[in-house]
Formats: structure tokens, sequence, C-alpha cells
């Protein structure tokens, strides 16, 4: 078989099956690091085998049962590590989507790479570890990613996620889907994992392409299993809402080229409609449920941005507001800074400027480009030129994907004429 082929069919498994095949081998491992390589190793064999035999009927089962198989070698070779994890299956042909043969002992959650991330987020390790985790090994999302969502460098949380492994190692956590009275406990970081899949997708870090759908499409099931799994966590539907208000506008956020298209230059009536529905449906439902969390109140916000005829028709003051009671629950810079940016629009860029500011003192945010170019933005609407290229080349040292970076060019080409200056090259 043609080996481009075969490797597409293979980036096409790791997308859709990768879960499913660590979540059946970590248990015949008993080991998180021993389980990725085995997967790890499937992956590669079945380079060469697919390449020779052609691509399977049922690839998810072909990887799950030789990397299980890997798992199984390597617990007959070390006697030490087989003493102390005996063997739970033995080798088998296995449908990855067919709970029976993946033996599960609790059906309290119906889908696999939502079982593990249960299973990863797992009481007793620190919460942003449990997310971090998850991430990594349910998801796929790069290290350099998840770090970009957690605000701290690469080597931090590269060093986060091995001491997490090492501890559900040392503590001999047990690989096991937790019962429902145990879901509860875990959901707060379950949520958390899901929205920064999702939010890796919707802008990816790096790359030629601004959304990877398939990170964005995986969210969006696993929060629709999730609010089906626990209706009466007001939560789940709050993260679910958010993602559909969010996602609804995913055709637009780019014209034809590829170009980054800001909100104000969305046509939005090319926005899926039926999403925005559905979304806002789910939100008014987790709204009169209680007081609101951190998902619902920032459904609430989606839901006044998808229901607002043009940016300059939105209800700034209500976005505001929401940013508020956003802040009272969930206080991040993040949320700060996205609360500045509705308070340029309801009062004006001036107002706005000293909240960015002070911002700036955070070390949290010394490398999120996002800080500066809103100041960027705001400097430019005050008319101040000079200081917003230098606020845009600031912003074009921190941002990896190519979409953002030609956006923040074609700004920067832009105040640099108003400035009556040459842009720096990019």
């Amino acid at each position: 078989m043609h080996a481009d082929a075969v490797a597409a069919a293979l980036a096409q498994a790791h997308r859709s099956e990768w879960a499913f095949v660590l979540s059946a081998t970590v248990r015949v491992a008993g080991d998180l690091d021993v389980a990725e390589e085995c997967a790890q190793e499937a992956y590669v064999s079945a380079l060469q085998a697919w390449t020779r035999d052609g691509v399977p009927e049922r690839p998810g089962a072909w990887l799950t049962t030789a990397a299980r198989n890997q798992a199984l070698d390597r617990l007959r070779r070390e006697v030490t590590l087989r003493r102390k994890l005996p063997l739970l299956v033995e080798p088998a042909t296995v449908d990855p989507h067919d709970p029976a043969d993946l033996d599960w002992p609790d059906a309290a959650v119906p889908d696999d790479r939502l079982r593990l991330v249960f299973t990863c987020c797992h009481p007793t390790l620190a919460p942003e570890a449990r997310v971090a985790l998850t991430l990594r090994l349910v998801c796929g999302v790069p290290t350099p990613d998840v770090a970009r969502a957690f605000l701290v460098s690469e080597p931090t949380m590269a060093a986060r996620i091995t001491r997490a492994k090492k501890k559900i190692s040392a503590a001999r956590i047990p690989y096991r889907v937790p019962g429902r009275a145990e879901l509860p406990e875990r959901l707060d970081s379950v949520l958390t994992a899901v929205h920064l899949l999702f939010s890796t997708g919707h802008t990816a870090g790096e790359g030629d392409a601004l959304v990877r759908e398939e990170l964005c499409d995986r969210a969006l099931h696993l929060a629709r299993t999730l609010a089906a799994l626990l209706p009466e966590q007001a939560e789940t539907r709050g993260l679910l809402g958010l993602l559909l208000l969010t996602d609804a506008r995913r055709a637009t956020r780019t014209d034809e080229q590829g170009r980054l298209l800001l909100l104000a230059d969305q046509d939005r009536t090319r926005w899926d409609q039926r999403a925005i529905l559905e979304g806002l449906t789910v939100t008014a439902g987790a709204l009169a449920s209680g007081p609101p969390g951190r998902f619902t109140l920032q459904a609430a916000i989606a839901g006044v941005h998808a229901t607002a005829p043009s940016l300059e028709q939105t209800d700034w003051p209500r976005v505001v507001h929401l940013y508020d009671r956003l802040l009272a629950v969930w206080n991040t810079p993040v949320v700060a800074l996205n609360r500045a940016a509705a308070v340029a629009f309801a009062d004006g860029p001036a107002a706005a400027l000293p909240l960015l500011e002070e911002l700036a003192t955070d070390p949290r945010l010394a490398d999120y480009p996002y800080l500066p170019a809103t100041r960027a933005d705001l400097l430019r609407r005050l008319g101040d030129a000079a200081g917003a290229a230098q606020a845009y080349r600031r912003a074009m040292e921190l941002t990896a994907n190519a979409a953002e970076r030609a956006f923040l060019e074609q700004r920067l080409a832009e105040v640099s004429r108003a400035a009556g200056a040459e842009p720096a090259p990019g």
C-alpha cells in the first residue's frame, strides 16, 4: 500500500483512536509511562505492517491489540514488575468501541475517552496536574499547547506532567472507572480539561490553520456526553452551552484565504443558528438551576455575543457585568483581560487602558500574546500609532499561529504607515 495513504490512515487513527488504545493498554501495563510507550510502539509497528498488508478494516482494534500485547510482553519479561502488577487480561482481538471487550468494571461513564478523563482526574492529584495529564495523554494535546493553556513554560509543564504520572505510580492509584458517586468530586477537573481541549482547537497555538476542527469536535462530543451523563450538574450544561455558542461562529472566523476575521468583520448570517438555539436553551437551563458557575457565566457571555445584531449593538454593559460576576467565582488574569476588552467597548479604550497596565505587572501574562495584542488595539483606536506598532511587534514575537501572525502583521503595517514609519520585518 502507498506510504502516503498509510501515513494518512495512521494520522487519522491517532486523532480518533488514541484515547481508546491508551485506556485499554493502561489496565494491562499498570503504569502510565509504560502504557504510553506501548501505544506509541503500536503506531510505529502499524506503519510497516499496514504498508505491507494494507490498512485493516478496524484500525483501532488492530492498534489496541498490538499495544496490549506489547504491554503483556513487557510484564512477562520483567519478573519484578510482574509480581507487583499481575496480568489482568490475555492477548485478544478487541473492539475499542465495545465496553464488553474493554471489560470496564463500572458502566457509569459510557464514552471510553471520557472514562479515561475521569480516571486521570483522580482527587489525590493537584487540580492543575489532573487537567494537564488529561490533555496530554487522553486528548493528545502537545505539551507546548498545554503549557500555553496554563500560562507556564514548556519545561515547567513537562515536569508537572511527569510528576503526576510518577505520583499515580507511587500511590498505586487504580486504573478504573470511578463509580457514579465519585464523579461529582472529579467533575470540575473534567470540565476544565474538556474546555481547554476545545480552546486548543478553537485557536491553534501554532501552525497554519486557525482552527483544529478535530479537537473542537472531540470536545463538543465529550461535553454532550457529560451533559447527558450528569444533567443534575448545572455546569455540565453550562459548558455545553459555552462550546455550542462559541463554535457556532467557526465557519466565519477566517476568510476564503484563511485570514483571521475579528468578531466585527464576521458575517453573522452565516453563524450556525441551530447551534446557537441549542446553546441558548441549555445555558438558560443552567442559569435557572441556581447561582451560576464559571462555565455557565462564560456561556451567558457567549450568548450575548451570539444574539447581538452587530458588534456595535452588543449589550456591552451586560457583558462587563457578567465578567464582574465571573471574576467573583474565577479570578484569573485572562478573565480580567477579557473584561478589560469589554470595558473598552462599553466605556471607550481610554477607560480600559489602565486596566491593561495593571495586568501587565502580572508575571503569568508575561508571554501571553493577547495582552500586547489587546493593548495595541486600544492604542490604535486612541490614535497612538507609534505605541500601537510597538505593542503589535511584541504580540507578534509571542504568536506562533500563522493566521494570527498574518493579522498582526497587517495591523502593524497600517499603524506604521499612520505613524510615518516603515514596519519592522515580520
